[in-house]
């Protein structure tokens, strides 16, 4: 596998660090873009698992780091889920300019959720897929709900996520509440794959039961049984993830 380290401009016009990875013969089936979970990066191992396993099948893939974490620039407590959206029509930019716009697009946790908002904006996507994904952006509010009357009160709120601290700003709460991902859903006109384990204790599996029944044919929904949320415990998980999802996209590239 070859992988090379670019960067891009992100929502806010910071540098943002990116990995591409395609096979080591140079020939490339279809590009994939891949956006991180909330709060995590492109380096997340069962990420990097996912990435190897594609390019074995011919992919090429396109992993980056949000504004604000991982390797690239900004400040965290500015971004909010637009941005996030930005920060992939930022990365797809890249592909289309410098190699080929992504047929595929598959997000993790909030930022599938993403995903399926930005796809409408990268005509040349064909396919969507998200793992264990919300149905919606008022979900990720909830990892930080004993703190929200601070960050009213006082306009920010210094929160653990993932073990790490993070300022959340009011105005990312603004933007969650002015997100339609119902209509974004049911107006996708992508292929649709869905990811989910029945035992998710951060996403419940009843989120991806509600983006199943508002999205229209064709989808599809894959149960990650006895998976955790990160896909962390088992490595095969991730390898699983990647296999069926490089069938199941070469149905459409």
């Amino acid at each position: 596998m070859t992988t090379e380290k670019v960067s891009f401009k992100g929502a806010f016009g910071d540098e943002l660090s990116a990995k591409l990875d395609w096979p080591e013969t140079g020939d490339v089936r279809s590009w994939v873009l891949f956006a991180h979970g909330f709060s995590i990066g492109k380096d997340l191992k069962p990420i990097r698992t996912i990435a190897k396993t594609l390019v074995d099948e011919g992919y090429g893939m396109m992993r980056f780091d949000f504004t604000g974490l991982g390797d690239s620039g900004g400040d965290f407590s500015d971004t909010n889920f637009s941005s996030n959206v930005k920060d992939i029509l930022g990365a797809a930019d890249y592909l289309r300019t410098y190699h080929h716009a992504p047929c595929v697009l598959i997000g993790h946790s909030f930022g599938g959720t993403a995903a399926l908002m930005a796809a409408k904006d990268i005509p040349e996507s064909k396919a969507v897929a998200t793992i264990g994904s919300p149905c919606d952006t008022h979900h990720i509010v909830h990892q930080f709900a004993d703190q929200l009357q601070e960050i009213e009160e006082e306009g920010e709120a210094q929160v653990m996520l993932a073990g790490r601290p993070f300022v959340i700003k009011e105005q990312f709460l603004e933007d969650v509440a002015n997100q339609d991902i119902g209509e974004a859903i049911s107006n996708l006109r992508r292929a649709l794959m869905l990811f989910h384990s029945p035992q998710d204790r951060v996403v419940g599996i009843e989120n991806a039961s509600h983006i199943y029944r508002e999205a229209r044919h064709p989808k599809s929904f894959v149960s990650l049984d006895k998976a955790d949320h990160l896909l962390l415990k088992n490595p095969a998980d991730a390898e699983y993830v990647a296999r069926v999802l490089a069938a199941w996209a070469a149905r459409y590239i």
